[in-house]
């Protein structure tokens, strides 16, 4: 399955800030059950290896075998518990927009959902990824704190010149990140929950490296997009992540690392600290 929902400009129906409407009752049957289909497989496999601050957000969000959720409704439970709200959005939006809207707590959504014959794997972020893997840790103080912070550290990255570095924070954290929770190892990223597989993949397997955060060696370094990651990073908390990301000088990281080749997934650093937790 091709990348297909990527725009440069707002397609018609889009808003100038990208937010379109959800259009709920547009959904077929078939996409509702689709997604209750996605959902209970999902749901009930990664529950032994999430986040309990990702399973707590999910009953937040009262997420149950109803269909495709109606954003007013996921909006009235994501505002009482951190004031965010979730907007739907065509596709993979620019970076700015995506910025601002993180530093405005809202998180853009894809309003589309994957094929059937995509529902194992799907190379593009769907309104499934997007809900499902997002969502349920919005409702975390903490982490929904750092996101914003990551929003507005985003803006000025992009008068800098420096989006790709700080896009490497995001996916080893939002997407992909590790946290260690009552002594075991858990995953909270978006992209490991909404695929099972790479879930079990960073938790158990014996030839993944798993680092502690260090940020300036994360944003030194590429990632796959194709295929499983090789390196992990591991937060000891939310709160180290949000004090992190409040208390670094990112333009003196970029600035240290403008310079410098990135780093491969599958590279060793001298500094690196390996976390010997396990799940």
């Amino acid at each position: 399955m091709a990348i297909l929902h990527v725009y440069d400009r707002p397609p018609p129906g889009v808003a100038a800030d990208w937010t379109m409407p959800q259009n709920w009752k547009a959904f077929s049957a078939d996409e509702h059950q689709r997604w209750d289909l996605l959902y209970a497989r999902h749901a009930e496999g990664v529950a032994p290896y999430a986040s309990q601050a990702f399973l707590k957000g999910l009953d937040v969000l009262k997420f149950d075998s109803q269909g495709i959720p109606d954003f007013d409704i996921l909006n009235a439970q994501l505002r009482t518990a951190t004031g965010w709200e979730v907007v739907a959005v065509p596709g993979l939006i620019p970076d700015e927009a995506f910025f601002r809207h993180l530093s405005e707590r809202r998180f853009p959504a894809a309003n589309f959902l994957r094929p059937p014959e995509a529902m194992e794997y799907s190379e593009e972020p769907d309104m499934f990824h997007d809900i499902f893997g997002h969502l349920p840790m919005l409702t975390n103080p903490d982490f929904a704190e750092f996101l914003v912070k990551y929003g507005y550290a985003g803006l000025r990255a992009s008068k800098a010149g420096a989006s790709d570095m700080l896009a490497r924070l995001y996916l080893y954290t939002v997407e992909f990140g590790l946290v260690i929770e009552n002594g075991h190892l858990r995953g909270y990223g978006a992209g490991l929950l909404s695929s099972l597989s790479e879930t079990v993949h960073a938790l158990t397997g014996s030839d993944v490296r798993r680092i502690y955060i260090d940020l300036p060696r994360m944003m030194a370094t590429q990632y796959h997009f194709d295929r499983f990651q090789q390196v992990y990073f591991v937060v000891e908390s939310f709160e180290q992540l949000l004090n992190l990301t409040e208390e670094t000088d990112f333009a003196s990281i970029y600035k240290r690392l403008e310079n410098q080749p990135a780093l491969n997934p599958d590279a060793d650093h001298p500094d690196d600290v390996r976390c010997e937790i396990t799940c």
